[in-house]
């Protein structure tokens, strides 16, 4: 029995350090048949050459259009009865697609089967960084399972289910991977799997995760309000309670100016925002010692405090703000409009050869 053909699609904007490592990585899998599509979003830096110079097709959206319309544009282009997207700033393990593969195979109800990041980063850049991949890390883990969610960032699904559930919203930049879990999982199940792995090269500076993380959650709100319920997955009571808390804390720190006695306030929320998620404070611990667990704790903290002030942010904009209240409303624009209407450059790559416009 001829097994089915996997087409890995990589959308890259701007990925010039990691898009040679995640490129090779899709190319060295122990899976066949595999295709290789690399969509650049209109880069500005060099990272379209670096992708045209591997044995893998290269198209190119003629203005930067987002990675949902970037991932509808591998999808269309792609021949593969299975989808696995990848982003530019990944590395998957070799057996990665091996493995979705077979949990596909062996479970038809599932819509996706998600991976889940090492933790370790795939460039070791800055002890931020560190911290980041390891909480994404603990998080992911003890998510493993049904989720309501997509981690498109690192995912398998069946072409007959995405074209069933449709493509990525082209209107979202930021959070199109929960709104389509959204819509998946009253389908389809969606499964995180520890087999499927990869390294990620997250954020490197501490200002920018934690204003990526204030974005993407101010961003959420409007889905939030409407399922009125947490995601099956990461997003449990107890750790919006330690983002809550962590909050709480800054926002009380001036109480201390009134005396020694009102420190007691900030240092019980701080308190109880570590007390949210203990299994991954004692994994950290654990991995890493007693040093690096300070550091790490700090950094914790610190994405607590921006993901609280980005909902906080998002409900006051919720509720002054009609169009942001429909930001994940239907109908909206098909994707596959998009695609066309940015209709991309397309080549054939082989190593050594320039790249050919069509």
């Amino acid at each position: 029995m001829s097994r089915p053909l996997v087409s890995v699609v990589i959308p890259n904007y701007n990925y010039r350090n990691s898009i040679g490592l995640c490129i090779d990585a899709a190319l060295q899998q122990t899976y066949e048949p595999l295709e290789v599509i690399v969509v650049d979003d209109h880069s500005t830096d060099d990272s379209l050459e670096i992708a045209r110079r591997r044995d893998v097709t290269v198209l190119r959206t003629p203005r930067n259009s987002g990675v949902a319309v970037a991932r509808n544009t591998g999808a269309e282009a792609a021949d593969g009865e299975i989808l696995f997207f990848v982003d530019s700033d990944v590395a998957l393990r070799p057996d990665a697609v091996e493995k979705a593969v077979e949990e596909l195979l062996a479970h038809p109800e599932y819509g996706a089967v998600c991976g889940i990041y090492e933790d370790q980063p795939l460039i070791r850049d800055s002890v931020v960084e560190e911290c980041r991949v390891l909480q994404a890390y603990c998080w992911r883990m003890e998510s493993l399972g049904t989720v309501s969610f997509l981690f498109s960032s690192l995912t398998a699904i069946p072409r007959r289910v995405f074209r069933e559930v449709g493509p990525f919203n082209p209107r979202l930049r930021q959070t199109e991977e929960v709104e389509y879990g959204e819509r998946m999982s009253e389908r389809y199940r969606i499964m995180v799997s520890p087999h499927v792995l990869g390294r990620h090269d997250d954020d490197e500076k501490l200002w920018s995760l934690l204003h990526k993380l204030f974005r993407r959650a101010r961003l959420r709100v409007p889905l939030f309000a409407r399922r009125r319920r947490f995601a099956k997955g990461f997003e449990t009571a107890s750790r919006s309670m330690a983002a809550v808390a962590a909050l709480g804390a800054v926002l009380t720190l001036p109480l201390v100016l009134l005396g020694p006695a009102w420190s007691v306030v900030p240092t019980v929320l701080v308190g109880l925002s570590i007390a949210g998620d203990p299994s991954m404070y004692r994994y950290v611990l654990k991995r890493r010692g007693a040093r690096f667990l300070l550091v790490f704790t700090a950094v914790a903290f610190a994405t607590n405090v921006a993901i609280s002030a980005g909902i906080v942010a998002g409900a006051l904009q919720w509720l002054v703000s009609g169009r942001f209240r429909r930001l994940y409303d239907f109908p909206w624009s098909s994707a596959e409009e998009h695609t066309r209407e940015a209709h991309v450059a397309r080549s054939e790559q082989r190593p050594g050869m320039p790249g050919m416009t069509a």
